[in-house]
């Protein structure tokens, strides 16, 4: 056969197979989650796990939905800002650091990846993505052995008070070096980076513990509770007490 008659083969294969059952494969692959949104970041199509994750009972059920009935308005602000660069642009973002839920729905860190979706005539009707756990990503992500230890330093002692020239001594570089590398990593700053982790924890104490937001600001590193109630708006788009109020009802 040709190049030209292969092609056409293929093309009626993919056709009649439609794309429900390429779909189905995500299903086995541990550890990934699979999604698919339309042009005005709607939900279509997502994977079990993902499903799970948002206390979806069945597929249909987050058709239509979007970030913003699953998620704090700051996050899904932020997912939505990336599905309109990736659709705009027609190019794919790479393994984007970004908060999501766990297993245990709970807010913990994940690498997102996301492509643009065209239909026959090349004209972008919406994207699909992959999400998968820091922890599963974390080898390949992380070229830096620098920037692996620093991450995990982080996450192990968050509650403590951390400075990035503390942090870049006990890891064995300099504060700028620290600081470039991890813009070329995840895009952000050391602080910033910092600060979500903390605030991510933080979200979880509010929805699942009793402790007072006092003392929650001092348990997870922060000064007092103005700077908690500060840096916690900036993320999230609520303060503490509005988000606990809000996500424990729901």
């Amino acid at each position: 056969m040709t190049t030209s008659a292969l092609s056409k083969a293929r093309e009626a294969f993919v056709e009649k197979m439609g794309t429900q059952q390429f779909q189905q494969l995500f299903e086995y692959l541990p550890g990934i989650y699979f999604f698919a949104k339309d042009r005005d970041s709607k939900l279509m199509c997502a994977s079990q796990p993902i499903l799970e994750r948002l206390g979806v009972s069945d597929e249909d059920g987050i058709v239509g939905t979007s970030d913003y009935d699953y998620f704090p308005p700051q996050l899904a602000d932020n997912f939505v800002k990336d599905d309109r660069q990736v659709m705009s642009s027609g190019q794919p973002l790479i393994n984007r650091m970004e908060i999501w839920y766990n297993e245990q729905h709970l807010l913990d860190w994940f690498v997102t990846t996301k492509l643009p979706v065209t239909d026959k005539d090349g004209e972008v009707i919406g994207l699909m993505g992959l999400v998968q756990s820091y922890e599963g990503k974390k080898e390949s992500l992380l070229p830096y052995s620098h920037v692996s230890d620093a991450v995990d330093y982080i996450r192990e002692h968050h509650c403590d008070r951390i400075s990035v020239e503390d942090l870049a001594q006990h890891i064995g570089i300099s504060a700028r070096q620290l600081h470039r590398k991890f813009r070329q990593v995840f895009g952000m700053s050391v602080q910033d980076f910092l600060s979500k982790t903390r605030i991510q924890a933080a979200s979880d104490a509010l929805i699942h513990q009793n402790d007072g937001i006092a003392d929650i600001a001092i348990k997870f590193g922060f000064c007092d509770q103005s700077a908690f109630t500060q840096q916690f708006r900036k993320h999230t788009g609520l303060t503490p007490l509005r988000f606990r109020q809000h996500y424990r009802t729901m």
